[in-house]
């Protein structure tokens, strides 16, 4: 349980991290005969050689457990008209079963799923797993990438709120 200075703290750095504006995917896997995914603004690249991502991820989260099981991930990279997506995959208590049913999506090479028309999708084999507070450090290793075929603008979060990217 937090004090009252460090939830004032922790408001305060969620206001100041809002104001860098991230990209926004989706992160899914196949685990226990169901898919699982989420959505997440911290994927980053890490290295070229070897090609290397990281997404943070809530140790709390389903996903957390289904992506150390699977052992791979997809990663699709939202177009600002795919926000419905984002919103869906960020609903806490959503179920399980058939949750990539309400998006049209594909199985990648690795089998994992992609979310149809993305702008960028990476397809991911789990390297390492760091603990990091409430969430771990999942460094994967990118064993494919393709551009989607659209130019549409990118889906960016910013200031708590979704907004496009040309």
């Amino acid at each position: 349980m937090r004090t009252p200075e460090e939830e004032a703290a922790a408001g305060a750095f969620r206001l100041a991290m809002g104001r860098l504006a991230q990209g926004v995917c989706v992160v899914a896997t196949t685990a226990g005969g169901h898919d699982h995914a989420l959505t997440a603004n911290t994927v980053t690249s890490v290295s070229l050689d070897p090609l290397l991502l990281l997404v943070c991820v809530e140790t709390d989260a389903r996903f957390h457990d289904a992506v150390r099981e699977a052992g791979v991930f997809g990663v699709s990279v939202l177009a600002a008209d795919q926000r419905a997506a984002a919103d869906w995959f960020a609903t806490p208590g959503r179920p399980l079963p058939g949750q990539l049913d309400r998006v049209a999506h594909h199985r990648g090479d690795l089998g994992v799923p992609l979310l149809d028309d993305a702008l960028a999708t990476f397809e991911c084999a789990v390297r390492d797993i760091h603990p990091a507070g409430d969430h771990s450090i999942v460094v994967a290793e990118v064993r494919v990438s393709a551009l989607g075929r659209s130019t549409r603008p990118a889906l960016v979060h910013f200031r708590g709120a979704y907004s496009a990217l040309t």
